[in-house]
């Protein structure tokens, strides 16, 4: 299985025929400018093609009234003058003689990818498509947009394969009104939107683009909105709201397939969006979604009008979808105020719907920082935007670095009497360690196994590491004799001159985890089921569940909550997954874990299992190969404790760990939270 790509140079083939200044950035070039970045990049010639096709009257009609098709109809026979007349009637959009042709271009091909992933052809695809779809409603152009592309999309896949429940995630910078407008009252469609507000000052200047407006009737809570109040979000404000608001309710929502609006323009450089997040966060927010839905995952191009920057984008977009390893994040700064503020009030307004989301802070008690000023004079304002205009075009960013595959995706080290997964490449010793490190590994391994088991696992656990390090492997798996000394061996002896930091994820009970040190080499985070060691630095965190490893809800909120956002921040250069004996994970959220994992170190995981647990060994290597992780079905509310306990060590760690801030400035009404908030970034 494969991804698709689906292109069509007819769409190219209309433009603006007359001066509008707000409709002067939809150009042509938006679509060759994507696809010839993926031609020059080879990224197109891994993908599968797929032909466009045109959307049929009856596909259109799922979305829009047949009032409105009929009047689009007509464009084709209007002259100028008439297209002038006809746009006038709609807002922020243009009309061409060709524009119908390409609208139903537009809408066919996201319905040929949906049947391309639904049909199994392909696992995931891209429909780089024009015009964009998002903001047309079912009587109205709105927004360059012509037809619902993704809108249809979700009604299509629902009636012809019989989806139960369908998540859109819009990630352009624009509201996509159009799609909630559709689905607000249906709880079998999940839209999340996050998008540039500036509390009602930016298009589509409407106040149900705000985080209160939730859905209605029996689709209250399907319809999440993150508004952003200023300008100048960066890749951790993007990060932040995945983590603590969509993923905990996708997860939860268990969608049969995902639809991406996939605008752009919430890249740097776009003189629309006038953010700040860099293209490679692009390949991070497809990675968090493809194992939701067994990786069924539609992206639809919308908006983007930074020709460098959009390229970029896509590029970055679909080679993760091709299952390339993902670029490290550097760097990030703590989520700003007014990104933390938003997202506060988008918890706070979807607790009551979301079982993850219950423990979400009340509403900012104060004023929100970023409350619009009113400028005195009107040519102030101008002189303002057109400041802000010339300051997005001015930013500069670097290229998004080169991601290499390495020649082998994954590998094993097993004992001899041990048959090998499928997939993964069989590791044997390839050189001779030094005597004295041989003694000084071989103890850790001395009450488990003889000296020649404790000699050929270190010594091909060093070749494995080696190999990994220099990108010559991907990931692995090892069978050892004990897995906490292990990790031990790995952290303390293998990987300390090999690489710069290391995240350490342990799964079940252990002892003697708590050997990290100050200097910030390793970050240890154990969850278990027992009260262990009290952590004596900020880089061992023990998570505590009720019910341990075996309560998948519980497990599953520790992830989202507490381990990405840690990882993200931590960065590390390898990750080592040990999962103890009898941990009681299940073998879904078990891959579910390897597959969020793989994002970091450029997918360097290594995992360490018991040799006895050789019926792990299939899903370990599915997870490690790429292949998404099987759905996790009816979650249901983790143990009241478990949530408690979660929040509480949240609340606790965020002093030491920005990422983990899910409030905009301390609540005063809540005084376990005193001494706790860090500062947020201003801007």
């Amino acid at each position: 299985m494969g991804t698709a790509l689906i292109y069509d140079e007819e769409m190219t083939k209309y433009k603006l025929l007359w001066v509008d200044p707000a409709c002067k950035i939809e150009v042509p070039e938006r679509l060759t400018a994507s696809y010839e970045a993926l031609v020059r990049s080879g990224l197109s010639d891994r993908c599968v093609s797929v032909p466009a096709r045109q959307a049929s009257d009856a596909e259109i009609l799922l979305v829009h009234s047949e009032e409105y098709l009929e009047a689009v109809k007509k464009t084709p026979y209007m002259t100028l003058e008439d297209l002038k007349e006809f746009t006038l009637q709609y807002g922020d959009v243009y009309f061409h003689p060709n524009i119908y042709h390409c609208a139903k271009l537009a809408a066919g091909s996201v319905l040929q990818l949906v049947d391309s992933v639904m049909t199994g052809k392909v696992r995931n695809g891209i429909a780089l498509v024009r015009p964009p779809g998002h903001h047309s409603m079912r009587g109205a152009a709105n927004g360059f947009c012509v037809f619902n592309n993704v809108a249809i999309a979700a009604r299509y896949a629902k009636q012809k394969y019989g989806v139960k429940r369908v998540l859109i995630v819009d990630w352009d910078i624009h509201h996509g009104q159009g799609v909630q407008y559709c689905f607000e009252d249906d709880p079998s469609v999940l839209y999340f939107s996050w998008h540039r507000y500036e509390h009602q000052k930016f298009w589509p200047h409407l106040r149900e683009s705000d985080y209160d407006s939730v859905g209605k009737g029996s689709g209250a809570g399907f319809n999440i909105n993150v508004p952003w109040n200023k300008v100048g979000m960066e890749n951790s404000d993007y990060l932040s709201v995945f983590c603590h608001v969509l993923l905990p309710a996708a997860y939860e929502f268990c969608p049969d397939l995902v639809l991406v609006c996939a605008g752009f323009d919430s890249a740097i450089g776009d003189p629309e969006g006038e953010m700040c997040a860099t293209p490679d966060i692009f390949a991070h927010l497809t990675h968090l979604l493809m194992n939701l839905a067994g990786g069924k995952l539609c992206a639809a191009l919308e908006g983007g009008y930074n020709l460098t920057s959009l390229a970029q984008s896509v590029c970055q977009t679909v080679q993760t979808l091709l299952g390339d390893p993902l670029p490290r994040l550097a760097n990030l700064r703590s989520p700003c105020r007014s990104a933390l503020e938003s997202l506060q009030c988008a918890r706070s307004a979807h607790r009551q719907y979301w079982s993850f989301l219950k423990h979400a802070a009340n509403p900012p008690l104060t004023e929100i920082s970023t409350k619009p000023i009113k400028l005195a004079k009107e040519e102030e304002e101008k002189a303002e935007t057109a400041e802000e205009e010339s300051s997005a075009e001015a930013k500069v960013w670097p290229e998004p670095p080169e991601r290499f595959c390495p020649p082998v995706c994954s590998a094993s080290v097993l004992p001899d009497d041990v048959a090998g997964a499928d997939g993964l490449k069989r590791l044997s010793s390839s050189g001779a360690l030094q005597p004295r490190s041989v003694n000084k590994f071989k103890n850790h391994f001395m009450k488990a196994a003889d000296d020649g088991d404790a000699v050929a696992t270190i010594s091909r656990l060093h070749t494995l590491m080696e190999k990994m390090l220099t990108n010559e492997i991907g990931n692995g798996l090892a069978l050892v004799p004990d897995v906490a000394a292990a990790m031990m061996c790995v952290v303390q002896d293998l990987a300390s001159d090999l690489v710069d930091r290391v995240l350490v994820v342990c799964v079940g009970n252990a002892t003697g985890l708590n050997y990290v040190t100050t200097d910030g080499r390793t970050l240890v985070v154990q969850v278990s089921g027992e009260d262990g060691e009290e952590p004596k630095s900020k880089y061992y965190i023990p998570v505590r569940l009720k019910k341990g490893c075996s309560d998948t809800s519980g497990f599953l909120q520790a992830v989202l909550g507490l381990l990405l956002p840690l990882g993200y921040e931590y960065d590390p250069g390898l990750v080592l997954l040990g999962r103890m004996p009898e941990s009681g994970v299940g073998d879904g959220m078990w891959q579910q874990l390897i597959g969020l994992l793989r994002g970091f170190a450029k997918g360097h995981t290594l995992v360490l299992m018991q040799a006895n647990e050789e019926a792990c060994m299939g899903p370990t290597a599915s997870a490690l190969l790429g292949h998404p992780a099987p759905t996790l079905q009816e979650l249901g509310a983790p143990f009241p404790q478990d949530g408690d306990a979660l929040e509480r060590l949240r609340e606790r760690l965020q002093a030491d760990w920005k990422m983990l801030q899910t409030t905009g400035r301390m609540d005063c009404s809540n005084p376990s939270m005193l001494g706790t908030m860090p500062n947020a970034r201003d801007s």
